[in-house]
């Protein structure tokens, strides 16, 4: 079996959320049970942070691995979905697992997958887990995918959890008011364990002070957090990741783990570097500025929208796509009076149509162009921008993963 023939299997082997929806969620944790213990439980090899939110996860992951790196250690780091390879899923101290490691995962256990047969998200996780067990990193940070109680990464009894904000998104699956999403996301909570709350918001600090009671576990808050760093991620939405990722550290400093001044700032100030971070407010041109973001739900795009309007340049284009489950009227609708838009399609199955878009711009009164590829999208809006414009790229994490000069 080759590369190609081990992402085949793992993609064909079962639908993916990512690609297809909520049609690919299951409601257990059985599945990533039965196939850890057919791997001799790797989930109990390592020391690990586990990390959800609805927005600023992946950044907190990236943050809180970049620091851990700079104090010394040997990091694992989880994190979903990738933009461009499946490798970018796996990594240690910033190196992607390597393909032939994916291939061996495949071909070793794949009469057991068949057997059990895993989504590909617990196929994913369960590698991820063997590979930082056979690799005996120092600690792992583990990013949720979706939800936390029933996300294939709650197998794990991490040193700390952290959880970042709450917001509405994936609603036909957790829950369509912001507690009942919050006591989704608080299934991360372990006994005994302590939990870091990035963000406290009136109607879901309650729900994690009640889990946390329960549990027996530690809560903290951050709104004494000090955060004067230099931080390497651009855009001023990261303000409340960077104080979560902070107090993270502290719990861990109080538990033994050695994490210097010096090593906090080096890791927030050279986070993509030490990391491969993409996505995240990711410039692609200086002129006519040219920026991305995988920012996709109401909280995220109102943070884009702020920080595009903050940066006061002479004309704002947007290019935008969406994926099908998202309420995508409440999006637009934030979007400021004389922004140029342009409509574009990603490839995958779950992507809005572009004329379903078209559609409903139209019946909100919201004039646009479209263009189904991104790249030809940026393109043409490139060559009608001038130079002392701005143009932002987004919508969808698909969208972003299909940009070119990414």
């Amino acid at each position: 079996m080759n590369y190609q023939e081990a992402i085949d299997f793992l993609f064909n082997a079962l639908p993916m959320y990512q690609r297809v929806g909520n049609k690919a969620f299951k409601k257990d944790l059985s599945n990533t049970i039965e196939l850890c213990r057919a791997l001799d439980n790797p989930q109990h090899g390592f020391k690990s942070i586990h990390v959800a939110g609805t927005n600023g996860k992946g950044s907190s992951s990236h943050m809180l691995s970049a620091i851990l790196q700079s104090a010394g250690y040997r990091v694992g780091l989880y994190t979903s979905p990738h933009l461009k390879n499946f490798t970018e899923r796996i990594r240690i101290n910033g190196q992607e697992i390597a393909r032939t490691a994916v291939v061996d995962f495949v071909t070793s256990n794949k009469s057991i997958i068949e057997q059990i047969r895993p989504s590909f998200f617990e196929m994913t996780v369960a590698m991820a887990f063997d590979h930082f067990a056979k690799e005996s990193v120092d600690i792992a940070v583990i990013e949720v995918g979706l939800g936390g109680r029933l996300d294939s990464t709650n197998v794990i009894t991490p040193e700390v959890s952290l959880i970042t904000n709450i917001g509405y998104d994936h609603m036909d699956m957790l829950g369509d008011t912001l507690p009942q999403i919050a006591l989704e996301k608080a299934g991360i909570i372990k006994p005994g364990v302590p939990v870091v709350v990035s963000e406290q918001q009136r109607e879901t600090t309650r729900v994690f002070q009640q889990v946390a009671k329960k549990k027996a576990s530690k809560i903290f808050f951050t709104e004494d957090v000090a955060d004067d760093y230099d931080v390497g991620l651009s855009g001023n939405y990261q303000q409340q990741n960077v104080r979560g990722v902070l107090k993270t550290i502290e719990v861990l400093r109080e538990q033994g783990w050695k994490v210097a001044d010096s090593d906090i700032s080096n890791g927030l100030k050279n986070v993509v570097s030490l990391t491969n971070l993409k996505g995240r407010w990711s410039v692609l041109k200086n002129v006519p500025l040219t920026i991305c973001d995988t920012g996709h739900n109401r909280e995220a795009f109102q943070y884009i929208i702020s920080q595009i309007e903050a940066l006061n340049k002479q004309q704002i284009h947007m290019v935008l796509g969406f994926v099908q489950d998202k309420n995508v009227a409440d999006l637009l609708k934030m979007i400021p009076n004389g922004v140029s838009l342009t409509f574009c399609q990603s490839t995958v199955p779950r992507a809005m149509p572009i004329n379903k878009l078209m559609s409903l711009a139209n019946d909100l009164g919201i004039e646009a162009n479209q263009i189904v590829d991104v790249n030809q999208a940026i393109e043409e809006v490139t060559a009608n921008a001038s130079k002392d414009d701005v143009i932002f790229v987004g919508g969808s994490t698909f969208v972003v993963a299909e940009i070119g000069a990414l």
